[in-house]
């Protein structure tokens, strides 16, 4: 028999920038949003699956923004989901910044290719 995939989303998120906890949070959360509404048009299967199995999220992080694009390239390059957040600007880093990378839903088992070995914020 078969052992049945697990799904989760990882949001990627930048130390160097050194966010509040809040601003994190926040960052975050429009990371999953994002990538949940990518998931409903692109990967539809995915998505009921991961919200079936409870819709887990697990936050890693990486040193800086050339990381960050190291990531969004090999989790394209498996034709994951990515959203990469930039920020308005209006309270703790300039506008545009990029802050992080949400890729997902997915297979736990095509996301660990890309993730496995980042540590958890």
């Amino acid at each position: 028999m078969r052992r049945r995939d697990d799904y989760k989303m990882v949001i990627v998120a930048r130390e160097d920038l050194m966010l509040s906890t809040g601003k994190l949070a926040v960052q975050v959360a429009h990371a999953a949003v994002e990538c949940a509404f990518q998931a409903r048009r692109k990967k539809p299967r995915w998505l009921r699956a991961w919200r079936e199995q409870g819709s887990k999220k697990i936050v890693v992080r990486v040193k800086d923004l050339d990381e960050l694009y190291q990531i969004k390239r090999k989790a394209e390059e498996l034709g994951l989901i990515t959203e990469m957040v930039k920020d308005a600007g209006l309270t703790e880093v300039p506008p545009g910044t990029e802050t992080v990378l949400g890729i997902g839903p997915a297979p736990s088992s095509i996301l660990d290719k890309v993730t496995g070995n980042l540590p958890l914020v």
